[in-house]
């Protein structure tokens, strides 16, 4: 009996977005001439076994687990401990950050307690061995796999009880079971699917390696961050020595955790002491330049900010900032002009963070504006001085989370001076305790801190 209309249907190759009838563009991602007809109805079976009964949380026996420790601590730290068993783990970045680099020593270490496997498919086993030899891995014991069929990984998994797996990466993994090409949007859904199920099934814990494209973003669709329980991303430029790795979602740790890293001819090293690295360490104070107590995650650390503010040649001034962000940055500008009348509307802006560091939360406003007045007005901020803060639209200078923490960091690394936001409140003496604290309530009052906080060398 032939199939009536209702019941064919037809799938994207590139997508997996499905439709009751060809069309000559796919409605789901655009593309042209991908729609086949797909194997199997389209309606719903009625004739389905009974699953499982619902179950009261509360009536659910946890088992205590253990974490794999990679023996990366930076690696671990944003992990939330190390790798839970049968946990995915995403790690993105850019061609050349080191993703294939750290997963790589990562897996080196755990090989030598656990069974581990490193996936491939955009490199020789040769290649492979030239960077296992480069990287100086002691361990005997690592394997590793150059095939980017799923279900021949599949077959690998059935004869050996894995603890931990690698992919490098799911854009180059494919699976019979679609006509697309490896990296299509449909293949590396259905591959990163298939292998959550297994992850879950198995106890595996599996780290995926992805590609970002060129506007930034996973390459792949978004629902394969939805799919995982970790993703790491890889940030800092190729040409700089120093790598960050954040944490933007952690099912089993805080999220915006950051692990620094430094790239070393023998792989990546953690850096212990990452303040160190953010600050430039002149000697001479100069104009445009303040330090921001950040707090990434659990960690705090202190940023140089730069500033240059310079009379404009055009039309529509220049607004330009590395490291963060220029819609934040205009409304700082705007809340400068309003509060403290500090005109700059004719001025080319520049803002940039030392070291490669993104900024991402608001705390770093006050350290900013102070950087912008400082340049504007020609004027070095004493350079024992640390900022932080939050500027709101009314010129109201707001608090931030974990102010202690932040002076904490500050008074260990010698300075001495704190510009910080008066709600903050910072009772604790053996944590004030020879440091001179200033609250300011508006960023009026910070036009005239920087232009009285001259340097005193």
């Amino acid at each position: 009996m032939p199939k009536s209309r209702a019941d064919t249907l037809y799938r994207c190759s590139d997508c997996g977005a499905k439709s009751h009838k060809w069309v000559g563009q796919c409605a789901g991602c655009g593309a042209w001439n991908t729609l086949s007809l797909a194997t199997g109805s389209g309606s719903f079976p009625t004739d389905l076994p009974g699953g499982k009964p619902p179950t009261r949380l509360a009536d659910v026996v946890t088992a205590e687990y253990e974490r794999y420790q990679t023996g990366l601590t930076e690696l671990d730290r944003v992990l939330g401990g190390g790798i839970v068993p049968g946990s995915v783990v995403l790690l993105g970045g850019e061609p050349g950050i080191g993703k294939s680099t750290l997963a790589l020593q990562a897996l080196g270490r755990l090989s030598e307690e656990h069974e581990t496997l490193y996936v491939s498919a955009e490199e020789s086993l040769e290649q492979l061995a030239l960077r296992y030899q480069r990287l100086g891995l002691g361990s005997q014991e690592l394997t590793a796999l150059c095939d980017g069929q799923l279900e021949q990984l599949i077959a690998e998994l059935d004869k050996k009880q894995y603890s931990v797996l690698v992919i490098d990466s799911i854009q180059t993994l494919r699976t019979e079971g679609l006509e697309s090409s490896p990296g299509s949007v449909g293949q590396v859904r259905e591959c990163a699917d298939r292998l959550v199920l297994e992850a879950k099934r198995r106890g595996i814990a599996i780290i995926l390696i992805g590609h970002v494209t060129k506007e930034g973003a996973l390459a792949g669709p978004k629902t394969l961050e939805h799919l995982v329980d970790t993703v790491l991303y890889f940030e800092g430029d190729t040409t700089s020595r120093f790598r960050l790795v954040r944490a933007w979602k952690n099912r089993f740790g805080s999220v915006n955790e950051v692990g620094v890293f430094a790239m070393a001819a023998s792989g990546l090293k953690a850096v212990r002491n990452p303040s160190a690295i953010f600050l430039s360490g002149a000697e001479i104070d100069s104009p445009g330049t303040a330090i921001f107590a950040s707090q990434e995650g659990s960690r705090p650390m202190l940023v140089e900010v730069q500033a240059l503010v310079d009379q404009s040649s055009l039309g529509n001034p220049r607004r330009l900032s590395v490291g963060y962000e220029t819609h934040r940055l205009n409304m700082l500008l705007a809340i400068l002009h309003r509060h403290a009348g500090i005109n700059l509307l004719d001025q080319d802006v520049f803002v940039n963070i030392a070291g490669g560091l993104r900024v991402l939360e608001t705390g770093a406003d006050l350290a900013v504006a102070a950087a912008l007045i400082s340049s504007f007005s020609n004027k070095p901020i004493d350079r024992s001085t640390i900022f932080f803060g939050e500027l709101g639209l009314s010129g109201e200078v707001r608090p931030v989370p974990r102010g202690e923490e932040r002076v904490a960091e500050s008074a260990k690394l010698g300075f001495s001076k704190l510009v910080v936001p008066a709600a903050n409140k910072l009772d604790s003496r053996s944590v004030t305790d020879g440091l001179a604290v200033l609250a300011l309530r508006s960023a009026a009052e910070l036009n005239s801190v920087v232009l009285e906080a001259r340097s005193q060398r």
